[in-house]
């Protein structure tokens, strides 16, 4: 057992209905299940009954079974948090706390989300009650470190829209294997006009950023860092280019303390996302682990290998984790496919090419 928690704040957006920019499931409809199965994965091992399982068309596996394979191997203390998921969830083996937050707008409107300061607000508290709490099996209060990771379709697109109105580099990665960044940027473009904003014009003004080009998730995410940071929880962003656009709120809300960032090797190396320039902008220790699961012959691993589904639902800080621990790549590829299969199996559904919906930095 680790002294570390990881929270993974999960939510929905309507941009992720936008054509093109996100392989978060075969179509809108299971886009809007994929948080909320994600948050189940990664605390039971499956979703619920009622959810599809979440794997893209092409057969490659939400990274959220990566994070529930690290969590059985280090009995990592786990909770999730609701900032605006469109599906109900109630894992029965995690805590669930609520951020009160609605599902997100489309991006390229004037508001999508028009409650931003209230979720802010709202995550900055709940990192309270992470700090407090007791954590099972150890004594004392919460947590020494805490991973805050993150799973909203769509959600490249919106930290792209937020890196943009705060005048930071305009970089994000993706969870297809090819970056559609230019389709990302014609859509940020369409919701800087429609917001009447300008590049840079929200610099300074976080919450102003959220509420005119962001979503819930980057609210209650940024809210917790601020939080856990004021409370003097050691933070780390458990994720990629949507983990770098909450550190850079969080630098925009007047943090300044060095933060960690743990993502993975496949976001690292991906050239579009340009993460190492992002994460020195904002005075970030950039982590990139490599799992090696292109040794593997397993389906769900030769995805991840080509370039799928790069990061999410904490994966790159769950790996991060599990290297710390010197848990070695052949465990953890053997765990990964053992929760890949069983969940698989339980649906009656095969590796490559089954159906569904899928997590992933860049939804």
């Amino acid at each position: 057992m680790t002294d570390t928690t990881l929270a993974v704040v999960a939510g929905a957006t309507e941009t992720a209905a936008i054509e093109g920019i996100s392989a978060a499931g075969a179509d809108p409809t299971l886009r809007r299940h994929t948080p909320s199965a994600d948050l189940e994965i990664v605390a039971d091992g499956r979703p619920a009954a009622d959810s599809p399982v979440p794997v893209s068309p092409s057969g490659c596996p939400t990274p959220a079974v990566v994070t529930r394979a690290v969590r059985e191997l280090l009995d990592l203390e786990f909770v999730g948090v609701d900032a605006g998921l469109a599906v109900p969830t109630a894992p029965a083996s995690a805590p669930m706390l609520d951020a009160n937050a609605s599902p997100g707008g489309d991006v390229r409107t004037a508001e999508p989300v028009p409650d931003a300061a209230t979720v802010f607000e709202r995550g900055r508290e709940l990192a309270g009650r992470i700090a407090d709490a007791p954590a099972d099996g150890r004594g004392g209060g919460g947590p020494g470190e805490l991973l805050v990771g993150e799973t909203v379709p769509g959600g490249t697109t919106t930290a792209l829209g937020v890196l943009t109105a705060l005048g930071e580099r305009p970089v994000v990665s993706s969870s297809l294997a090819a970056n559609p960044l230019a389709r990302k940027r014609a859509v940020v473009e369409e919701g800087l006009a429609a917001s009447g904003l300008s590049p840079g014009d929200a610099a300074g003004d976080p919450v102003e950023a959220i509420r005119l080009m962001g979503d819930p998730v980057l609210a209650a995410a940024a809210g917790l860092v601020v939080g856990a940071v004021e409370r003097g929880v050691d933070v780390t962003l458990a994720g990629g280019t949507q983990l770098a656009t909450v550190a850079a709120l969080a630098r925009h809300a007047g943090v300044e303390r060095r933060l960690p960032l743990a993502t993975t090797t496949f976001v690292a190396d991906d050239p579009t996302a340009d993460v190492a320039r992002l994460a020195d902008d904002l005075d970030l220790t950039l982590t990139a682990t490599d799992p090696a699961f292109g040794a593997s012959d397993h389906p769900a691993m030769r995805a991840y290998a080509r370039g799928e589904a790069k990061e999410g639902v904490g994966m790159g800080g769950a790996l991060a984790l599990a290297e710390r621990a010197d848990v070695s790549n052949a465990d953890l590829r053997e765990r990964v496919a053992a929760v890949t299969d069983q969940l698989l199996a339980e649906r009656g559904e095969e590796g490559a090419g089954a159906k569904g919906a899928t997590g992933g930095d860049s939804r």
